[in-house]
């Protein structure tokens, strides 16, 4: 009898400790705001287990009211399940491709965007602030003056390095709002000790580099992506043409390119041509349009949960298959990606890569081409996407696996 009773009892407070499990497979009713839940649990001064491969890359945390309250605000799912239940997934991630990684601590989230507003959105602070993920924005000043060292992850927001303004000049050089940029910029640079835009995009780049380098994040789309290497290879090279800056390109300046300073790409050639909106070879918008809407996508890769967490972590989502979006930098072609660069999701049949992530020093960056993943071509002056029309993105998604990559426990983060 007192054997039973032991048993009993033992079995009673076993199913008395529970956990809240948020699925991330298709049966999740907000898959963005469920990353909000992990994040907050995390600034509230609690781990997170992601289950990497589990059901789309579920979370797992300890049984709150608190937890519960807020999923049930946000429009989460949830289950909450006991710790034989427990149990039984971490058998099954133990025999299968999956892995747990502990979220640890929440990062400190910057985002580098202009004081101007301008006339076009960005994705991320689009899907940070639906998914109630603080953030701070820095800009030039800001990075010049070592605020970067305060964050451990940053998204370019969707900037021309290279000191040109996107390139825009043939179509709205007239414009009012190109114009202000022109003038916020120039201003900023001299402010700044600096006689040429570009000049001042250089060192910012410089600076980030080194960023990375000492352990920081970067996760950057569009054209903050090649434009931030471009302005790497080039060095304090003038590659800009003098509708821009007053005077002409460095004519040496193909010798002077040096691709050994770059994170993602080498050998490229530039595109110097004012009147062309393109920056180099490297971008493949051009044959993502010929495809369309209806048959652009492109397909994330399998990683080994065990042995590639960190790739595994990126590519977490409830399908493989994403449908494509343009960009001024839509994805990028494989020909110029270096060797040592993680090819993480690619255009079935193509040579264009859409997502790469690589290490750089102590930190990584992560380059996602494309402007809005719910806009197939979103033109300057569109409104903003409704997030609560697309709660189950999975395309914002790959974002927001970034926002949370830094929180894992180190030893996880070795590539």
């Amino acid at each position: 009898m007192r054997k039973f009773f032991i048993i009993l009892f033992s079995c009673s407070i076993f199913s008395l400790f529970s956990e809240i499990l948020i699925p991330m497979d298709n049966s999740q009713t907000d898959h963005l705001k469920a990353y909000g839940i992990a994040f907050q649990t995390l600034l509230d001064g609690n781990n997170v287990k992601w289950l990497l491969n589990y059901r789309g890359g579920s979370y797992l945390m300890n049984d709150s009211g608190e937890v519960e309250s807020m999923c049930n605000i946000r429009g989460v799912s949830f289950e909450t399940i006991n710790s034989g239940e427990v149990l039984q997934i971490m058998g099954e991630i133990k025999n299968n491709n999956m892995d747990v990684v502990t979220l640890e601590k929440a990062p400190k989230i910057a985002v580098y965007t202009p004081p101007n507003s301008q006339p076009w959105d960005d994705a991320v602070t689009l899907v940070l602030n639906y998914a109630q993920i603080k953030y701070d924005t820095l800009w030039d000043q800001d990075i010049l003056a070592g605020k970067l060292s305060d964050y451990d992850w940053i998204h370019l927001h969707h900037e021309d390095f290279t000191g040109q303004y996107g390139k825009f000049y043939a179509s709205f050089r007239n414009s009012d709002w190109y114009k202000k940029n022109v003038k916020v910029n120039e201003n900023m640079a001299r402010d700044l000790g600096f006689k040429k835009v570009w000049q001042l995009k250089h060192k910012v780049v410089e600076i980030i580099k080194d960023y990375v380098k000492n352990g920081g994040f970067l996760f950057a789309m569009c054209a903050a992506t090649d434009t931030f290497d471009i302005a790497l290879a080039a060095e304090n090279v003038d590659i800009v043409p003098a509708v821009f800056d007053g005077d002409g390109i460095d004519p040496n300046y193909k010798k002077k390119l040096d691709f050994s300073n770059t994170f993602a790409f080498t050998n490229f050639s530039l595109v110097t041509n004012p009147m062309t909106y393109e920056f180099s070879g490297i971008d493949a918008s051009d044959y993502a349009k010929l495809r369309g809407a209806e048959d652009d996508y492109f397909t994330l890769f399998d990683f080994s949960a065990k042995y590639d967490p960190v790739p595994t972590m990126l590519t977490q989502c409830q399908t493989n298959a994403v449908n494509g979006f343009l960009g001024q930098t839509t994805s990028f072609h494989k020909k110029f990606i270096k060797k040592s660069v993680i090819v993480m999701g690619e255009s079935p049949g193509t040579d264009e890569v859409k997502y790469l992530h690589g290490n750089y020093g102590k930190g990584t960056f992560t380059f996602y081409g494309g402007h809005d993943p719910e806009d197939y071509q979103h033109r300057i002056g569109d409104p903003p996407t409704d997030l609560a029309l697309h709660k189950n993105s999975p395309g914002y998604r790959l974002i927001l696996n970034n926002v949370l990559f830094p929180a894992a426990k180190k030893k996880k983060l070795k590539t």
